[in-house]
C-alpha cells in the first residue's frame, strides 16, 4: 500500500490557480468525507493553505489511488483549470514523508521558517481525524510531523524572530512601547501590509485598533475580518493621531500623510512619546517629523535590514533541520517497513499459541490431581519456553522487514508456508 502526496504549492502554480484550489475551512469535512469514498484511497489527509494544496493518502493501488486522487480534485476544483496535471507533483513513498516534514519545519515555505504553517498542519491533521479519514498510518505520519516542527523550532533558529516588513514593524513596537495591550494602535493602509500589521496587532490584544485607508470599505473589511476595532478615511487621521501611541503606515501615498507640521501639532496637545512605523513606498510619512521631541520614526529601509539579518539567521538553521529532518524521514520508514511484518509476526504467535494452550489443556485433563501451584507452574513454563522458541526469529523478520522489504517478502512466504499459516493470516486479513 504505498503512501503519497499529490499536490501544488507556489513552487508550481500561480496564485490564481491556488485560489482555484483552496478548500475553505467549511468544505474540508465534506472534501474528506467524499475522498473516503474513492475505492483506492484508504487514508486521506488535506493540506491547504493560500501557498499550496496537498494530499497525503495511503493508497491501495498506487496507479489507481493517484488517478481517483485526480478525479477528486477535477470534481471538487473551483472553476475550470484544464492543465491541472501541469501544476500538480506526485510524491511516493519517503519523498512524501520528507515533503510533509520539510513543510512543518517551514523549509518548504515561501517566507523560510514561517511560523503558521505547523498549526495549519495541525488544523490539517485534526480535520482529518474529525472526517475519519487517517487511520494508523497517517496517525503516526502527521504526529511525527507535529513533532518534528516543534523539535526543529525548539532546537535551532529556523523560526526565530519576525521576518515580513509588517511583522517585523510590529515587533519593533512591541519592543519599544512594551505591553501593546495598554496601547492605541492606528494602522494606515489595509493593503497586504497593513491587513498583516493589524491581524499582528490584534493577535497581541492591542487596547484599540484603527484601520484608515483612502477606501473606507476596504479598511471595513479589515475591521470586520478582525472583528474589533474602527475603520476611517485617510482624511480623518488628524484627530485620531492625538490618542495613538504605535502608528504604522503602508498606504504608499503619492504625498506625505503625515506631514511634520500635523505631528508636531499633535504632540503639543499630549505628553506621551509617539512611535511611528513607515512601511509605505513611497513614503507616508515626512521623515523631518522625526525631528520633533517626543517622537521616534523608523522607515522601510531600517526594517529592511531587520528582515534581512533576521532571515540570514534562519538560513544558518536550515542545515540543522534539514538533519533533523532526515532523522525522522528514517525513523518513520524503519517503523513503515516493519508495519509489514506485523501479521506475519501476529500469526506465527496466534499459531504457537494455540499450539502450546491446547497441549497444556490436554496434559492437565490426563493429570487431573495436579494442585493449582503445580497448574500454574507448568504453565508458566510453557509460556517462557513458547517465548524464547519465538523471539529470535521475531525479531529476525522484524529486522529483515525493516532493511529489505523484497527479500522479507520472499522470507516471509517460505515462514507462511513451513508454519501453515496461510488461515491464520487470511482470518486477519478479512477482520481488518
Amino acid at each position: 500500500m504505498p503512501l503519497v502526496c499529490l499536490g501544488l504549492s507556489h513552487h508550481t502554480a500561480p496564485v490564481e490557480v491556488r485560489e482555484r484550489h483552496t478548500f475553505p475551512p467549511a468544505r474540508m469535512s465534506e472534501a474528506l468525507t467524499a475522498l473516503r469514498d474513492y475505492s483506492a484511497v484508504r487514508e486521506a489527509v488535506m493540506l491547504s493553505t493560500c501557498n499550496r494544496l496537498e494530499i497525503y493518502s495511503e493508497l491501495a493501488d498506487y496507479e489507481e489511488g493517484v488517478a481517483q486522487l485526480k478525479q477528486f480534485l477535477q470534481n471538487f476544483r473551483h472553476g475550470a483549470v484544464a492543465d491541472l496535471d501541469s501544476y500538480l507533483y506526485t510524491l511516493l513513498g519517503s519523498e512524501a514523508v520528507e515533503h510533509l516534514f520539510r513543510v512543518a519545519t517551514g523549509l518548504d515555505s515561501m517566507l523560510l521558517g514561517e511560523a503558521e504553517i505547523l498549526g495549519q498542519v495541525k488544523d490539517a491533521y485534526i480535520a482529518a481525524q474529525q472526517a475519519k479519514s487517517v487511520e494508523k498510518t497517517l496517525h503516526t505520519l502527521f504526529r511525527e510531523a507535529l513533532n518534528i516542527g516543534k523539535r526543529a523550532r525548539s532546537r535551532t533558529g529556523i523560526g526565530q524572530d519576525s521576518v515580513s516588513v509588517a511583522t517585523a514593524a510590529v515587533e519593533l513596537a512591541r519592543r519599544h512601547v512594551g505591553d501593546i495591550s495598554e496601547c492605541h494602535v492606528l494602522v494606515v493602509g489595509a493593503g497586504k501590509m497593513g491587513t498583516l500589521a493589524a491581524k499582528r496587532f490584534a493577535a497581541l490584544h492591542a487596547k484599540e485598533i484603527i484601520v484608515a485607508n483612502r477606501s473606507a470599505p476596504r479598511a471595513q473589511d479589515l475591521i470586520a475580518t478582525l472583528g474589533r476595532g474602527r475603520a476611517i478615511g485617510t482624511s480623518e487621521i488628524a484627530p485620531v493621531l492625538v490618542d495613538a501611541d504605535i502608528v504604522v503606515t503602508s498606504a504608499g501615498a503619492s504625498s506625505f500623510l503625515l506631514t511634520h507640521s500635523l505631528v508636531a501639532q499633535t504632540m503639543e496637545q499630549r505628553l506621551r512619546p509617539l512611535f511611528l512605523v513607515d512601511i509605505g513606498v513611497p513614503r507616508d510619512i515626512d521623515p523631518t517629523v522625526a525631528q520633533v521631541p517626543g517622537v521616534e520614526l523608523v522607515d522601510i529601509d531600517a526594517l529592511k535590514l531587520v528582515v534581512e539579518d533576521t532571515l540570514e539567521r534562519r538560513r544558518s538553521a536550515v542545515p540543522r533541520v534539514e538533519a533533523l529532518v532526515l532523522e525522522h524521514v528514517e525513523r518513520f520508514s524503519q517503523w513503515y517497513r516493519a508495519r509489514s511484518a506485523v501479521p506475519l509476526l501476529s500469526a506465527l504467535t496466534q499459531k504457537a499459541e494455540y499450539i502450546r494452550a491446547r497441549e497444556i489443556e490436554r496434559l492437565f485433563n490426563r493429570l487431573p490431581g495436579l494442585s493449582e501451584r503445580e497448574r500454574s507452574l507448568i504453565t508458566g513454563s510453557s509460556l517462557t519456553i513458547v517465548s524464547k522458541l519465538l523471539h529470535g526469529a521475531l525479531v529476525r523478520i522484524r529486522e529483515r522487514a525493516i532493511a529489505d522489504e523484497q527479500t522479507a517478502t520472499t522470507q516471509a512466504l517460505l515462514i507462511e508456508e513451513l508454519f501453515e499459516l496461510d488461515t491464520i493470516l487470511r482470518t486477519m486479513v478479512s477482520k481488518s
